[in-house]
């Protein structure tokens, strides 16, 4: 996994916009302190727990000037329709094809292996947070899907950047 200190990798990912499919890159959103979060599967209760929490707070990063986008291996037309079932309010990167859960080291070699799955490249539950440079100034993953990141850990890192 990709440690704090180290040069964040840009991505250039697809996204569901407003006139439909766009690209998506880390390098756009540098200037402002930017928090990948990386989850396994939509529509899944786990991840949408978590990211129905934090559209909940996103009045929060919006004063800490930060940018939030959710990664998973989802097609961008699952993602959106994830979102407007739940009421996500947040920016959506489809890694479809998990190269960016890998170059940040947190691609399951299998997914739920315990039920003989074997989907590999699934994204570990994972937390970035990017400075408005490109360095990891937080880096948070799990091998367990249940386990949702410390967010407020994260927004005290937030608020550290911005003061």
């Amino acid at each position: 996994m990709l440690t704090v200190g180290e040069t964040a990798p840009d991505f250039k990912l697809t996204t569901l916009g407003e006139e439909g499919p766009k690209h998506i890159t880390l390098s756009e959103n540098l200037g402002q302190p930017t928090v990948l979060l990386f989850v396994p599967m939509a529509f899944t209760s786990v991840c949408t727990k978590e990211l129905c929490s934090v559209t909940g707070e996103m009045s929060e990063y919006e004063s800490l000037d930060a940018k939030i986008i959710a990664l998973s291996g989802d097609s961008p037309f699952a993602q959106a329709a994830w979102a407007e079932k739940e009421g996500i309010k947040l920016t959506f990167a489809s890694d479809y094809e998990h190269n960016v859960a890998k170059e940040y080291g947190i691609a399951y070699e299998s997914f739920l292996p315990e039920k003989n799955l074997t989907m590999g490249g699934v994204p570990k539950r994972s937390a970035f947070v990017i400075d408005a440079n490109g360095i990891i100034q937080y880096a948070e993953s799990s091998d367990d899907p249940a386990k949702i990141p410390n967010f407020e850990e994260i927004k005290s890192k937030l608020v550290e950047l911005k003061n």
